[in-house]
């Protein structure tokens, strides 16, 4: 049997990325799938749920959908809420891509959104997943200003269309 980290990553892919499941608008998925056709079990599905550090993942109320709180690259709804983000965030990232973005912006690439961390010690963290970390500072203040969108996913993460260079400050 796979360990819960190896079993929470392909959940990461079923919830996000496959496009050969028929997800609602909304980006759900129903734990039946999983269990019946991906070898899930309740009890295991919990664990990832309840110990993922990012939580990113949630169960509809009555615990028969579950989806991904965003990262999706399939164009779903997960209803977030736009909010006025804070003076600044933060963009980790591995310090092999900082001078494209420091020429073409942070750009979503396949996903939905652009992810943006609260504190500088997430954003290094969420770097140091794809190499050596480097963290922007994102003059959020600014691009509210200007009449960029944020959404607040209901995990804590910000998110945004693009993140232009006039706005980034490497750390």
């Amino acid at each position: 049997m796979k360990n819960i980290i190896e079993r929470g990553k392909e959940l990461a892919y079923l919830l996000r990325h496959d496009k050969s499941y028929k997800f609602d608008e909304h980006g759900w998925r129903t734990v039946d799938d999983l269990i019946r056709n991906h070898g899930y079990t309740i009890e295991e599905l919990d664990e990832i749920v309840e110990t993922n550090n990012k939580k990113r993942y949630e169960y509809s109320e009555d615990k028969k959908l579950i989806r991904a709180r965003q990262g999706h690259s399939i164009n779903v709804d997960v209803e977030l809420v736009e909010k006025i983000p804070p003076k600044t965030l933060y963009h980790g990232t591995a310090e092999r891509f900082v001078p494209s973005i420091m020429c073409n912006g942070i750009v979503k690439g396949t996903r939905l959104h652009v992810h943006l961390s609260e504190t500088p010690d997430v954003a290094k963290t969420v770097g140091q997943r794809h190499g050596k970390p480097a963290v922007l500072e994102i003059d959020t203040e600014s691009m509210s200003n200007d009449g960029c969108k944020f959404w607040l996913s209901n995990n804590g993460v910000w998110l945004t269309e693009y993140v232009d260079t006039k706005y980034i400050t490497l750390l």
